[in-house]
């Protein structure tokens, strides 16, 4: 099991509301929203060092790599980023 740290964290009266309409783990469903929000931050660090290094991506290397994404997404039902 991971280890876990107790913070305090201030959300909009509505977020909660919402979250709460979606699950009775609100601490989990927080931690998947920012290790989302982790993965995409990293990912997009690495995409713009790959562009630094090589030039920018193509039209055809964006239609593929969105094409490979909404097929990942329609087998998951997830996001896949």
């Amino acid at each position: 099991m991971a280890s876990t740290t107790r913070i305090t964290v201030t959300l909009p009266t509505e977020q909660v509301e919402e979250i709460k309409r979606h699950t009775d783990n609100v601490s989990g469903y927080v931690a998947e929203a920012v290790a989302r929000q982790v993965r995409r931050q990293l990912l997009a660090t690495e995409l713009a060092q790959y562009q630094q290094e090589h030039g920018a991506f193509t039209e055809e290397e964006l239609a593929r790599a969105r094409a490979e994404l909404g097929a990942g997404e329609n087998r998951s039902g997830v996001d896949a980023a």
